[in-house]
């Protein structure tokens, strides 16, 4: 049996160039930034905003047991 494999059995191992995991990288996080701003600029629902007044409330009522 022939020790050499064909090209067809087995797929060349591609190289990864340095400049291409950096533009990866780059585009990776232009991405998350871009959706990040995009959380930020979402409005807080009602809901969150009132129970947030409560505990608020709550603490102003009851101190010392936030504490």
């Amino acid at each position: 049996m022939n020790a050499k494999k064909n090209s067809i059995d087995a797929p060349e191992k591609v190289r990864v160039r340095r400049r291409d995991v950096k533009n990866a990288e780059t585009e990776i996080g232009l991405k998350l930034r871009a959706l990040y701003a995009s959380v930020q600029e979402e409005e807080i629902p009602a809901r969150f905003l009132d129970l947030l007044e409560k505990l608020d409330e709550a603490e102003r009522n009851h101190p010392q047991s936030f504490e």
